[in-house]
């Protein structure tokens, strides 16, 4: 149908005046969702026996106060102070349980009074709701990455230092370790570090920590495990070795001038795939004890490889190829090894989207243990979001071999921008609570049929 340019065309020159009135109306309709799903994971309860070995505040409970932060980053809020956007809103008070909502002052301070034992409980309740779900799945094998990221700040906070920053070179940062579970895309576990620790520093204790934490809840689960070269080192691989875990872990070429000598002596590789190439052996530097199988490969490139000179003495160099090399105890085939070593990849982008719509990076106090908090009020955020979409969702793929997740998880931003942040209305006609929403037909479909299946689950 054509219309004329006077039917499409309007004139709007007046500014319409503006009245403020409290009329129950929200900003988040969607959290009606969340409403539902905290019901059925307990986690009120769970939180409170989080903090119960803690004085319960006069007013507020320190256990709503840090579901008020997870709400808080799961609505796309970085600062503390940000939640006075959201004060008055009616049912971000519901899913807290609260008639007002506490202040700056009143987060800020519990953050501030955090402790070791209720951190180390946090850690507790975040393990267990992803063992349950893992628990659910019975997957035959597991698959664990563990890798550093720093998290910035210009403060000086409590056990920031000054350390390896690609990005902000100088500045102050701390360098969680962080152990990923690859097939639901969630965060298990993390060691917080000081910004000036190499990235091994208290890997091995940390490491095999998850692995007995899995072995205790699954114990028939095959457990594999990729890291990259930061993490090579006699001591970490042989303790995989004994727990008989399956490893893949890339291989530094500057602590072993030996391998670029096998490289460049080699004149006949074997084709991995188109421009990917590849020879085998069991080998071990001069100080370890046994041998393993290190995969060389060469990867055909079209940029020239660029740097300081020095770097010649180390690393093997050859227009139009870049080279790796991998240590494994794995007897897969070299194809399907070096396909699940590089789906490690995956782990950025959790840290990705922690760092950009879980605000990972933001410091928000000075105390150690107060910044531990809120990295796990984000860190909760994301594997709660995650824990909805299975929950309510059928796995979209099988077990590829590069370990992809499960689920086609959908973004934070997407879903909190396509279901959370709906405008509605909350209202009482003859006594019955209903909330009003706009009739978006695609939003009002998926948001009864999430509701119906958490309504079924619990």
């Amino acid at each position: 149908m054509k219309y004329s340019r006077r039917q499409v065309r309007g004139k709007a020159y007046a500014v319409p005046e503006l009245k403020f009135e409290k009329h129950s109306l929200t900003s988040f309709s969607g959290l009606v969702v969340f409403q539902q799903f905290f019901r059925v994971l307990r986690l009120k309860a769970r939180l409170a026996r989080c903090f119960a070995h803690q004085k319960m505040g006069k007013v507020f409970s320190r256990s709503i106060l840090f579901l008020q932060l997870v709400l808080h980053l799961l609505l796309g809020y970085r600062e503390l102070r940000d939640s006075r956007y959201y004060q008055d809103d009616p049912l971000v008070k519901r899913l807290l349980g609260l008639r007002r909502l506490p202040d700056v002052a009143t987060l800020s301070r519990m953050l501030k009074e955090a402790d070791a034992k209720s951190v180390a409980n946090l850690r507790a309740l975040l393990r267990e709701l992803l063992f349950e779900r893992l628990a659910n799945l019975s997957l035959p094998r597991l698959t664990l990455d563990f890798d550093g990221s720093v998290l910035s700040t210009m403060r000086r906070a409590e056990g920031t230092a000054v350390g390896f920053n690609r990005k902000k070179k100088g500045a102050r940062s701390y360098y969680p370790l962080f152990c990923t579970i690859a097939q639901t895309g969630q965060v298990l576990d993390f060691l917080h570090r000081s910004g000036n620790v190499h990235d091994s520093h208290g890997a091995k204790a940390f490491i095999l920590a998850c692995i007995r934490g899995v072995r205790e809840v699954l114990p028939g689960v095959v457990i594999e495990v990729r890291m990259d070269s930061a993490f090579f080192s006699d001591e970490i691989i042989m303790a995989l070795e004994e727990a008989k875990i399956e490893f893949t872990v890339s291989v530094p070429f500057e602590r072993f001038v030996e391998l670029k000598g096998k490289i460049e002596r080699r004149k006949r590789w074997q084709r991995l795939g188109s421009g990917f190439w590849y020879f085998e052996e069991l080998w071990k530097p001069k100080v370890w004890n046994r041998r393993f199988r290190f995969l060389f490969i060469r990867t055909r490139t079209k940029r020239q490889q660029k740097g300081p000179v020095q770097l010649d003495l180390f690393l093997p160099y050859e227009y139009g190829y870049d080279f790796k090399v991998i240590v494994t105890n794995k007897t897969l085939s070299p194809k399907k090894v070096v396909a699940f070593h590089e789906g490690r990849g995956a782990q950025e982008g959790i840290f990705g989207e922690l760092k950009s719509h879980c605000q990972m990076g933001y410091v928000p106090v000075r105390k150690w243990l107060g910044n531990q908090m809120y990295l796990l009020a984000g860190v909760f955020a994301h594997n709660l979001l995650r824990e909805l979409q299975m929950m309510t969702t059928a796995p979209s793929r099988r077990t590829t071999e590069k370990r992809t997740p499960l689920w086609a998880f959908e973004q934070l931003r997407t879903f909190r921008g396509g279901l959370i942040q709906r405008a509605g209305r909350l209202t009482r006609p003859q006594g019955k609570l209903t909330l009003t929403i706009s009739a978006n037909h695609w939003m009002k479909h998926r948001l009864l049929d999430v509701l119906k299946i958490l309504q079924n689950v619990a």
